[in-house]
């Protein structure tokens, strides 16, 4: 009887005392999670819009991140691309649906219309001085089964089916029997020749549009990229044509956000070409005098953002400087054309006209800088497949411009075009 009295003394006390040691590993608890010391995943189902420019997804705790291959692991677990190609699903390449596209860029013709060449195959010889890289010189194997020389040598094409003026202008007579006229003007107020019977320039309206979207502009340069996002200065800019409106419209921006000007335009590195003392390892070949479009993707590439500024904003003329800075793998900040999203990916660029004040957009690239999966999702465009126009502006693009001009060519009978 005496030791079932104890037994009964007991268990309330043993009960107690587990009670309180309960309570008390329960407020330690509450006082970890609220100090912050434990930190849970987590994941919001209402997700807003990502079509919006405006639109951030926010992480749980935003902080200046420099890694991006980190970013990315961040977003793929709280987004990831299934997500990301639902959102943007008309922008798939799969299915992607020609007749919803932009009228912005043209396009290319499919096999249907082969039927209107009338020659198999077609010469063009460049005249005079030009830009255009001398490595588009080439004898190319285009659809339909046409042929296409390119070429500046008057020797490879004595007898040249089109003749293609740039800086200088063509005949103004043609008599039959004469190779055709083609004239091509790529800067922003393009202007025809006035005897030209081909016009090429960056404008779905022209004959044959080229577009800077290709990637002759890049040869011979450094494609080192690098994977570190510099965490405190945000944004990369070089321009050596100091052009009034663009150094103003830079200066309003760049003056609330931390920045290395680059170049001969409110340069603020110390000098010319500093890109090479910043990052070494950008240089092309030590033996070599290093040009300032030889690192250019390199340098960008250490940078969350690159400001792009178009000589002219006019509607079409959508530049290299766009171009740049989204195959350097930063997300450009974009004053130019206003339909300039329909040449570029969906949610890849900063389309700073939308915004209502400088201010307003320094504010949204700040929080967009320090928020890992909110910048991740201007990059999911190229790791999910999500091209959108992006697939035909790379289509229309200088790259391909020789089987284009030629099928042009074709199309009017070359030499026995009717002369007008």
């Amino acid at each position: 009887m005496k030791r079932e009295r104890e037994r009964e003394i007991r268990m309330p006390v043993n009960f107690i005392n587990t009670l309180t040691i309960a309570m008390l590993l329960g407020f330690a608890f509450v006082i970890l999670l609220f100090s912050g010391f434990l930190d849970f995943p987590f994941f919001s189902t209402s997700l807003p819009s990502l079509t919006d420019q405006h639109t951030s997804i926010k992480s749980n705790k935003p902080y200046p991140f420099d890694d991006l291959v980190g970013a990315f692991r961040l977003w793929d677990s709280q987004v990831g691309c299934a997500r990301f190609r639902q959102s943007h699903k008309e922008f798939l390449i799969i299915g992607f649906n020609k007749s919803s596209s932009s009228s912005s860029v043209q396009e290319n013709g499919g096999d249907s219309d082969c039927g209107d060449l009338k020659m198999n195959h077609v010469s063009v010889l460049v005249k005079g001085w030009t830009w255009i890289p001398d490595n588009l010189d080439n004898l190319y194997s285009c659809r339909c089964g046409l042929s296409c020389l390119w070429t500046k040598s008057s020797v490879l094409a004595d007898k040249p089916d089109a003749l293609l003026f740039e800086t200088t202008t063509p005949p103004f007579q043609r008599h039959k029997g004469d190779p055709l006229r083609v004239y091509m003007d790529l800067e922003a107020g393009r202007k025809r020749s006035g005897v030209e019977d081909l016009f090429i320039s960056y404008h779905a309206e022209d004959d044959v549009q080229a577009t800077y979207a290709g990637g002759l502009f890049h040869n011979n340069r450094n494609y080192h990229l690098s994977s570190y996002k510099n965490k405190d200065t945000l944004v990369y800019w070089s321009s050596s044509r100091c052009v009034p409106q663009r150094n103003q419209l830079a200066m309003k921006l760049l003056r609330l956000l931390p920045h290395h000007s680059f170049g001969k335009c409110l340069n603020n590195v110390g000098g010319l070409d500093m890109a090479l003392s910043f990052y070494p390892e950008c240089a092309n070949d030590a033996h070599l005098s290093p040009k300032w479009w030889d690192h250019l993707h390199c340098a960008m590439s250490n940078y969350k953002f690159v400001l792009a500024i178009e000589n002219t904003i006019t509607e079409g003329y959508v530049t290299e400087k766009l171009f740049y800075a989204l195959d350097s793998g930063a997300v450009p900040i974009y004053f130019g054309a206003p339909n300039v999203l329909d040449f570029v990916p969906p949610h890849s660029i900063i389309d700073g006209a939308k915004f209502s004040s400088m201010e307003e957009l320094a504010s949204y690239v700040k929080s967009l800088a320090n928020d890992p999966i909110a910048y991740a999702e201007y990059h999911a465009w190229r790791r999910c497949g999500v091209l959108g126009n992006y697939v035909k502006t790379r289509a229309a693009s200088l790259d391909t411009l020789p089987c284009r001009l030629c099928e042009a060519v074709s199309r009017k009978g070359g030499r026995s075009a009717r002369a007008l």
